[in-house]
């Protein structure tokens, strides 16, 4: 099969790979319909050392169920289905709490063996519990939007949950990529009532409108925490969807005292101003990766029923071959999130 590697910083090849097959008879091999680049994968396009092995790279996608393990009992060849951003076995203690990212027998994709999304097919191990079957066809004009809760639109919904946005809650999105414009979304979905979003880049923030913010602060720095303040005074509740430490130099400027910063940005900082003064102002940090697979089969009836479009945020669709273009421009953010179809 032809399937995407990473060898190294700006170095994303299309090349040939084996074709997965069951090794687990909790695994399923999928047929992949769709997939796409994260931000995430970004850091690494930045900065990867070069390797002569290479990654598989890619961790969202939907797509057909071509064979299933002997011990696979909830899905059959020929369903449709979506996977979250990592494997669980969906039964372990932390499974059962809802915390999914920390299944004690669960992984990533393109790691110890596995396939990555971006790619023609995937082994997926323990079948039953990651992949959510689609009551749709597999040309489904709902697909982009099914696409985004393998990773994006769960995250978005993690960020709101985690900050205990509720009805009538003024909140705070700091970012305007995928994550930050789902997270408006999810925040909307809540019953935020008034929806500040800080980003810079026009069609992005156009799209987060769309999406629901009320307020749009282009500024960034000291001016942009100001800017927000004095719109709203102080945010009780933040999410961080870009992870970096000016990101949380912002949130933590704007977040009134006794408020709620959800961090979803994957750090790209060891280090940061958590010390004597936010102790000392109540707040609360939260977040984390997302547990996906605990938010997919509660925010799906919104995506069939159309009352959430996340899918919006894909901009351009792109070929598998076309990959490492698809990378290059959500590097140069020509692109807010590029879709890939084999």
């Amino acid at each position: 099969m032809r399937a995407a590697v990473m060898y190294g910083a700006g170095d994303v090849r299309v090349e040939d790979r084996p074709d997965p097959k069951i090794v687990k008879p909790t695994d399923a091999v999928v047929r992949t319909v769709a997939a796409c680049v994260c931000g995430s994968d970004l850091w690494p396009y930045r900065s990867m050392p070069a390797t002569g092995t290479g990654r598989p790279m890619g961790h969202e996608f939907l797509g057909v169920v071509e064979e299933t393990g002997t011990d696979v009992t909830g899905l059959k060849a020929g369903d449709l289905v979506v996977a979250p951003f990592t494997y669980s076995d969906n039964t372990c203690d932390y499974c059962a709490e809802g915390l999914h990212i920390s299944c004690r027998n669960g992984g990533r994709y393109g790691f110890d063996g596995v396939d990555g999304g971006q790619g023609e097919a995937v082994r997926v191990p323990y079948a039953d519990g990651t992949l959510v079957r689609l009551p749709v066809a597999a040309d489904s004009a709902l697909l982009p939007s099914l696409l985004a809760l393998s990773d994006v639109m769960t995250t978005g919904h993690h960020g709101a949950v985690t900050a205990g946005v509720g009805r009538g809650d003024t909140v705070l999105v700091v970012g305007d990529g995928a994550v930050g414009l789902c997270s408006v979304i999810a925040a909307g979905r809540l019953g935020a009532e008034r929806i500040v979003l800080a980003g810079r880049h026009e069609a992005r923030t156009d799209l987060g409108r769309a999406f629901g913010a009320t307020d749009v602060v282009a500024e960034r720095g000291e001016e942009g925490i100001a800017r927000i303040r004095e719109l709203t005074g102080g945010v009780g509740k933040v999410i961080e969807a870009v992870g970096t430490l000016q990101a949380l130099e912002t949130a933590l400027g704007a977040v009134r005292d006794g408020g709620i910063i959800s961090r979803l940005g994957a750090p790209q900082y060891e280090q940061g101003p958590i010390g004597r003064p936010p102790f000392m102002r109540n707040i609360t940090l939260t977040g984390g990766a997302s547990p996906a697979r605990a938010y997919i089969e509660h925010l799906l009836p919104d995506v069939l029923d159309g009352t959430i479009t996340p899918g919006r945020v894909f901009d351009r669709p792109f070929t598998l071959d076309q990959a490492p273009d698809a990378y290059r421009a959500m590097a140069d953010r020509k692109v807010l999130k590029a879709l890939v179809t084999p």
